[in-house]
């Protein structure tokens, strides 16, 4: 059996019995998410329910990290940084979280503070692919097959700005029970997909301990969720599926692969934007997901619907570049 597979299955047992303990561990810290009044009512009768549940990715996500080191060092060594930087964007999203829910602060971090945290975690892996491995600064454009070379006082804010977005717009996508999991696993399912067609075997296996994580989660967090993954999950992931799209020199592919998560941001942002200026909404409620909740769909409808999106998106996005 190929290691990608068995780190796969492994990364998913992790996650699975990760959860069985830190669920009620979660529980007893009474670590509740609130949910908003004005917010659909179906979400009321979710006040209470677990959230910090990215815990559980980030432990399986770094136990079998460590089991790939034991396996070969030379891959490991090339699959910590992006590891290393997926966490560290939780890490940010674990304090928000702590802060909410724990020490009972409803703003958590400032947004000032949050997006420099984001900020650091994002330079420093840049500086890690320029400095570190002398990655080129070559990008892919999807569809045209082509690279283009751009210059390095471009290449470092542009990438550094793609974390940011990308961590920020799953984010936004978490809201639904299973939503931001279900996508960030198919997206990320793609990139490995698109690294071993590439001969980046460090991204198929990185890959499949995301994939492994992401469904061992998936078990507690589908529709009725025994817990939420939070801002610690949700930015870990963002973290992950930017971090993997820069590794292989494609990252203007997630305006393809990640174009729900682009969406549901640019809902938020045309929103605020309309309402600023006329005091009346294009939608009922933002992220984008909410507003087709009020319409009348169930959670599970748009769950369907959005994930069927992005993997045809996905498939797109495959073609885009092989």
């Amino acid at each position: 059996m190929d290691f990608s597979i068995k780190i796969l299955l492994i990364t998913f047992f992790i996650s699975v019995v990760s959860g069985i303990f830190i669920i009620p561990a979660l529980r007893r810290l009474k670590v509740g998410q609130s949910e908003r009044e004005e917010g659909p009512k179906s979400h009321l009768k979710k006040q209470g329910t677990p959230t910090m549940g990215g815990i559980i990715m980030i432990i399986a996500v770094i136990i079998s990290t460590i089991i790939t080191y034991i396996y070969n060092v030379d891959l490991a060594k090339k699959i910590i940084p992006i590891a290393l930087a997926a966490i560290g964007f939780g890490i940010i999203g674990l304090i928000d979280d702590y802060k909410k829910v724990v020490l009972k602060n409803t703003d958590g971090i400032s947004p000032k503070a949050k997006m420099l945290g984001l900020l650091i975690i994002s330079i420093c892996y840049v500086l890690y692919l320029i400095k570190g491995i002398n990655i080129e600064t070559s990008t892919l454009i999807p569809f045209f097959k082509n690279y283009i070379v751009l210059p390095i006082y471009i290449y470092i804010p542009f990438t550094i700005i793609v974390m940011l977005a990308t961590t920020n717009a799953v984010n936004l996508t978490d809201g639904i029970d299973g939503l931001a999991t279900t996508i960030s696993l198919i997206i990320v399912t793609t990139l490995s997909v698109i690294g071993i067609v590439f001969g980046e075997t460090e991204v198929s296996i990185i890959g499949s301990i995301i994939c492994g994580a992401c469904l061992g989660f998936l078990i507690y967090n589908i529709n009725k969720a025994k817990v939420f993954m939070g801002d610690t999950g949700s930015l870990f992931l963002g973290g992950v599926i930017s971090c993997i799209a820069i590794y292989l020199k494609m990252p203007f592919i997630l305006l393809i692969i990640a174009l729900v998560p682009v969406f549901e941001t640019l809902s938020v942002i045309i929103q605020v934007a309309y309402y600023k200026r006329t005091k009346k909404r294009i939608f009922k409620m933002t992220p984008i997901h909410h507003h087709f909740e009020l319409s009348g769909w169930k959670e599970n409808k748009v769950v369907r619907v959005f994930s069927m999106t992005t993997l045809i998106l996905c498939i797109i996005g495959i073609f885009s570049v092989i």
